[in-house]
This record gives structure tokens, C-alpha cells and sequence, in this order.
């Protein structure tokens, strides 16, 4: 169930025959909506790094599927012979298959192995981390990635857990932080840790950075970049990109002290409404952006 699909799609469809990106492919439902704005000589490419979302391409003439990060966004665009696009969309929540899979370790609902994987062919899993990684860099990691409040805390009792044996199921890393986490905040605080360590697993920050600064030079001018975002961390990173076309949220100015602004945000940012978020309660904390290239 699409996020916010309507407006969306609305914000980012401007030219019925241009070239759109859905950045976030996932199960498709954003991706069949622009087709659905598009006239035939209208082309999308959605990319995920997931081979789950293979399972989801859409048979269309106008559609292209991208087994990528959307990271490497602009690269590809070149490489498909596009040095422009008209609208980049980005809904940058996880999906629901993704928690309810117990095999990939995203949530602590159902017992599994802990590996929190996008793209399962490579990289390092959330185990690893866990069992690898010094007691400060954890603590760190939670407070920057998770704003895990007590984050020292989970991180020692991780320390002392492994001692005896690695951790690799979700059971394991319950069992080792229940003695920090109060019984009040233990969904939200558990919830935040799951969060930073797959945040630092897929090294989402840093292909979020990459992604945006590519999509402002990707635009056509009046072309539109739109992003769903679900906690501060990654919101604070696109307000500043569209307020100020970088992430540090700079304002830059010219020789003559104009402001350098490449983009123009569109409207207040759109939350979901009490029917949305009764129906579809991935989106609760979803929070959608749109801006224009000037």
C-alpha cells in the first residue's frame, strides 16, 4: 500500500511524455501510478537494490527496471542516455515485506537471523556489527543513527552479552538489552536500535547524500524532486537539500550576494491523514517534500 500515493504523484508528474525516476521501486505501487499519468512517449526507470523487488517489474514498454542503488542514480541515467529527467521520486520508508520476512532481520516481531541486508549478494550483515564493533563506535552509532537516549547502555550490555557467545538472532540481541530497556519505552527504544544498525548497514545515509545532490543536477528546470521521509534524520537531509541545494543547509550567494538556490519547495510539507494512517500504518510518521529545479 502506496504512501501518500496521490499526492505524490501528483507533485512529481508535470510532463505526460517526460522521463520520471522512482528511486524506490519496491513492490511498484508509486511506479504504476506515474505510468498511469504518462502518455506513450512518457518513460519511467525504477531502481532497488532488492531482489525481492524484481518479483514486482511492470510489463510496459514505457518502464525500466534498475537493479541498483538509487546512489548510483545519475550514472545510470547517463548510461541509459539521459543527462536530463523531468521528476524524481523517492518514498524512503522500508516495506512492510521487508519486516514481515523473519529470514532478513528487520524486526524484532519474529525470531530470525539478524542480518538487515537491502541487497543480500553483498556487504556486511547487522550481526557483524554487533559483534565486531567496539563498545563506543555501537554507542555512537545509536545515539547518531537511532537517537537512542540510552545508547551507552544497550551498548555495554551488547559488550557483555557477546563475551559468551555471538550474536546472530533476533532472540539474542532481544535477550541482552532487556536489562537496560524499561518495559515503558521498550517498543519505541527497541524500534530505534533496529533502525540504526540497518541505517548503518545499508549505509543509508550516505547513498541518501548521493542520490539527492545527483537528482538536483538531474532535473530539467520546472522538473521536480519528491520525497517521503519517516524519521528526523533523513527529513532534516532533504529540507536542507531543498531549501538550500546542499545537505549542510548553507545558503550560498554569488559575487553580487544573490542567493544560489537551484531548487523552490512546493507547498508546506504533506502529512498523511487519519484515514491514511487508520488504513496504512507504515505511514504515521511519513512526511512528503516536493520541490522544482529553477
Amino acid at each position: 500500500m502506496p504512501v501518500l500515493l496521490r499526492q505524490s504523484v501528483e507533485g512529481l508528474v508535470t510532463a505526460p511524455d517526460g522521463v520520471y525516476v522512482d528511486a524506490t521501486f519496491g513492490g511498484g505501487g508509486h511506479s504504476r501510478e506515474i505510468l498511469s499519468l504518462l502518455n506513450p512517449k512518457g518513460h519511467l526507470y525504477g531502481f532497488d537494490q532488492d531482489a525481492d523487488a524484481m518479483n514486482n517489474i511492470i510489463r510496459d514498454d514505457r518502464f525500466t527496471f534498475v537493479y541498483s542503488n538509487f546512489r548510483y542514480m545519475s550514472n545510470f541515467m547517463r548510461w541509459y542516455g539521459h543527462d536530463k529527467v523531468n521528476g524524481i521520486l523517492a518514498d524512503l520508508g522500508v516495506s512492510w515485506h521487508h519486516f514481515d520476512d523473519s529470514t532478513r532481520g528487520f524486526s524484532f516481531r519474529f525470531e530470525g537471523p539478524i542480518d538487515m541486508r537491502m541487497n543480500q549478494k553483498e556487504g556486511i550483515k547487522a550481526s557483524d556489527i554487533l559483534n565486531d564493533y567496539p563498545e563506543e563506535k555501537l554507542a555512537q552509532l545509536f545515539w547518531l543513527y537511532g537517537e537512542l537516549q540510552n545508547g551507552r547502555q544497550v551498548a555495554q550490555a551488547i559488550g557483555r552479552a557477546r563475551k559468551n557467545s555471538r550474536l546472530e538472532s533476533v532472540s539474542q540481541l532481544l535477550d541482552a538489552i532487556r536489562p537496560v530497556i524499561g518495559r515503558e519505552r521498550e517498543k519505541k527504544d527497541t524500534a530505534k536500535l533496529f533502525q540504526a544498525l540497518r541505517m548503518e548497514v545499508n549505509h543509508e545515509v550516505d547513498a541518501l547524500r548521493e542520490m539527492l545532490s545527483g537528482a538536483v543536477e538531474l532535473l530539467v528546470e520546472g522538473g521536480r524532486l519528491v520525497v517521503i521521509t519517516y524519521h528526523s534524520i533523513e527529513d532534516r537531509m532533504v529540507k536542507n537539500l531543498m531549501k538550500s541545494g546542499n545537505i549542510e543547509g548553507d545558503i550560498r550567494t554569488d559575487f553580487y550576494g544573490n542567493r544560489e538556490v537551484p531548487l523552490r519547495c512546493i507547498g508546506k510539507p504533506i502529512m498523511p491523514d487519519a484515514v491514511e494512517q487508520a488504513a496504512n500504518p507504515r505511514s504515521r510518521s511519513a512526511k512528503l517534500r516536493i520541490a522544482e529545479k529553477v
